[in-house]
């Protein structure tokens, strides 16, 4: 029994094996326990789809097309970085591709996110204190250096530990599981960060080479490999990198070229920006693509033309302008210029949304409306002599352009020479409530207030109008009256149109801006808005030399230009024909290159009629009336025809009673013109005498108000006036 019992217990493990085996296991354990930290401290942030990398993408420009599709503009709208579009692989330059690859991982096509023969490269040239330091990517691969485009944790500034490269290389393994090669290049060229704030092969081949990333040649591709190290590169390194991506003998023209990149002599324009204003009018987000209206070859006619302009006046006259055309059946804005900079000192304001003070060009508008009431002809008579106003703010006093008189006028040429006294006596016959109506519904949206806002300056343009709403409110009448919005957009269907001026006046008005000899008196006989064709214009200068305006149609469109400072100081020497007009007959002319505009058909509810104007300076002519309404003979009623009226004092007058003469001696003196017997003055509601007898008053210091009444007791006239 005690033979067996030793036995067994000789047959058991020696108490040092037991230590070697404790000590073992708990030395795995804690390996264990370090792979496991290890395994944690480096695990990198997942890794994204690369479809959902590419559907996430987000330019920081949005682009404006024209109606075919060509490129006009593009807007920046995210600051943080310059990204273009997403450029397919297959639209990269073959040799760029080549040169990345060799330059920044050569065995790319055939590992799995990690090189490991280049990590071990690393590894014996770090034990042994070797290298240049030139290439300061080191073992990193493509894949390694998306995964850290991907997110910046996993290369931020300063960290260049073991750590941090581990997590690059598990990143880069975890990339290289899920995505093909192709897409882990593509994405690579598409978010790696260039020079400056450019990031992607779009953006830097547009900024740094002026060309598409499909154009770059094999100096272009050794340029760009040569600033993926460091961007920020100066030109020696940037050449001595290149020169080795090339593996050029003879390095003196890339060296070259390398200069040139970093000085920015070769940096060009992200788009043709030939739509800057209209650019921020529409583009709003990132990444956004609007197709236009806009047609791109009328688009630089007009800029070239206003550039010619404004280049020729010189910036010591006027340093702004802008020109909007319209297709004028379908309400298409075919260009739109806001500017065009040169010694602009608003170069960002967009001239042609700018609201500016109308000046003349509302003439028309007001004519069309008494001719289409049948209150005035194109033929009738108005009396171009001064006239003196009385309005809530005071006396108002309208001029012509040029201070001169021409007595009677026919309506024809008061309008073509645009003068302001007969237009303010039509606002008189019309009412400015009702033309301020008028012009609301033809779309000029400015003019918020009333009429008795505005008064009879009104007729002389002294609102504040859009170029935009002037080119579609001219529009109208090339459209037979008929009014509708204008479109930047294409594909919309003709909406909202309605009428608003008669189709009789909408011609004759029209008919009377292309009659070159009824304004032959203003403008002379061969004018900037005379064309080899068909065509309507009219011009306008504000208060003070401020804005210079021509807006004029054909048959099938409508130009409108504005030329004058934006920051409102006043031109110099430039007037409507010298001014807005050239830029107008140049792209009219553009426009009409391939076919010449046609006159309108007369309305059936317009006739002709020769007439005489005898008592005016304008020989007899064929004129156009609204249907029922044509004469013969226009001619000034005779004096004693005319309805009395008191001519003296002056309705708004202020007069001021003089303490050193005796009062008796300060008597004001009343006239009356017309056939005025039996006419009776009432001063003040009270009897002040026969009209006809040269009457004299003696008012008292205060507001008085003269009467004039018919036999009858109907009133006639009645003027107000102040006596201090």
């Amino acid at each position: 029994m005690t033979r067996l019992v030793g036995q067994v217990q000789g047959s058991g493990h020696s108490p040092r094996k037991h230590r070697w085996f404790d000590a073992f296991a708990w030395l795995a354990l804690a390996a264990l326990i370090l792979v496991t930290i290890a395994h944690l401290l480096t695990r990198p942030p997942p890794m994204p789809d690369y479809a959902d990398v590419r559907a996430n993408w987000q330019p920081s420009e949005a682009w404006l097309y024209d109606r075919d599709g060509r490129l006009l503009d593009s807007e920046r709208v995210n600051f943080e970085r310059r990204r273009l579009a997403w450029v397919p692989l297959k639209d990269i330059s073959p040799a760029v591709r080549d040169a990345v690859v060799q330059s920044e991982d050569r065995r790319f096509w055939s590992h799995g996110g990690v090189d490991w023969l280049a990590v071990a490269s690393a590894v014996r040239a770090r034990l042994m204190r070797g290298g240049t330091g030139d290439r300061s990517r080191g073992a990193s691969t493509l894949p390694m250096q998306l995964a850290a485009f991907l997110d910046p944790s996993l290369a931020q500034p300063g960290k260049r530990d073991w750590r941090t490269k581990i997590r690059q290389m598990r990143a880069g393994q975890a990339l290289a599981s899920g995505w093909t090669h192709d897409q882990m290049l593509e994405a690579y060229f598409n978010l790696v960060p260039l020079r400056g704030e450019a990031q992607g092969i779009d953006a830097g081949a547009r900024s740094l080479f002026g060309k598409r990333p499909a154009d770059m040649t094999r100096t272009d591709a050794a340029l760009f490999a040569g600033l993926l190290p460091n961007p920020a590169a100066g030109a020696e390194a940037l050449g001595r990198r290149a020169c080795r991506a090339a593996k050029a003998k003879d390095c003196t023209a890339i060296r070259a070229a390398a200069a040139t990149l970093v000085s920015g002599e070769r940096a060009a324009q992200f788009d043709p920006a030939l739509a800057p204003h209209l650019a921020v009018r529409l583009l709003d987000k990132p990444g956004k693509r609007v197709t236009t209206t806009i047609d791109r070859r009328i688009q630089t006619a007009a800029i070239v033309a206003l550039r010619r302009q404004l280049a020729g006046l010189g910036s010591d006259r006027v340093r702004d302008g802008a020109v909007v055309v319209l297709d004028n059946a379908t309400g298409d804005v075919l260009a739109y210029v806001g500017g065009v900079g040169l010694k602009s000192t608003a170069a960002a304001v967009d001239g042609a949304n700018a609201r500016r003070q109308a000046g003349s060009t509302l003439k028309p508008h007001l004519y069309a409306q008494v001719i289409e009431h049948g209150w005035l002809t194109a033929a009738s008579i108005l009396d171009d002599s001064p006239v003196q106003l009385d309005t809530a703010s005071g006396l108002y006093v309208p001029k012509n352009y040029d201070r001169s008189f021409k007595g009677p006028v026919s309506v024809r040429n008061a309008l073509a020479s645009s003068l302001n006294v007969p237009a303010v006596r039509t606002l008189v016959i019309d009412d400015v409530q009702e033309f301020r109506d008028r012009l609301w519904a033809l779309g000029y949206h400015g003019l918020v207030e009333d009429g008795e806002y505005y008064g009879f300056s009104l007729a002389l343009g002294s609102a504040e109008v859009s170029l935009v709403e002037q080119a579609n409110a001219f529009r109208t009448f090339a459209n037979a009256g008929r009014w509708s919005p204008v479109h930047f957009t294409p594909g919309k269907a003709p909406q909202d149109e309605r009428p608003i001026v008669s189709p009789a006046a909408a011609f004759i008005v029209g008919d009377i801006l292309a009659d070159a000899t009824a304004r032959a008196d203003a403008f002379g006989a061969d004018s900037a808005l005379r064309l080899p064709f068909w065509a309507a214009a009219k011009t306008g200068t504000s208060k003070g030399m401020r804005d210079n305006w021509c807006i004029g149609w054909s048959d099938r469109f409508t130009v409108a230009v504005w030329v004058g400072n934006l920051e409102g100081d006043s031109m110099r020497a430039v007037s409507g024909t010298s001014g807005a007009a050239p830029v107008w007959r140049d792209v009219m002319l553009a426009l009409h290159a391939d076919r010449p505009g046609k006159p309108p058909t007369m309305p059936a509810t317009v006739e002709a009629r020769q007439i005489s104007l005898p008592g005016t300076r304008e020989p007899p002519r064929r004129e156009y009336f609204l249907r029922g309404t044509a004469q013969a003979e226009m001619a000034a009623a005779p004096e004693v025809a005319r309805r009395p009226r008191i001519t003296s004092p002056l309705s708004g007058s202020v007069y001021a009673l003089d303490p050193d003469i005796p009062i008796d001696r300060q008597r004001l003196a009343v006239t009356v013109s017309g056939a005025a017997a039996g006419y009776r003055l009432i001063l003040d509601k009270k009897p002040a005498g026969d009209a006809d007898t040269g009457l004299q008053i003696l008012p008292r210091p205060g507001i008085h108000i003269l009467t004039l009444v018919d036999p009858g007791g109907r009133t006639i006239d009645r003027v107000r006036f102040t006596v201090r």
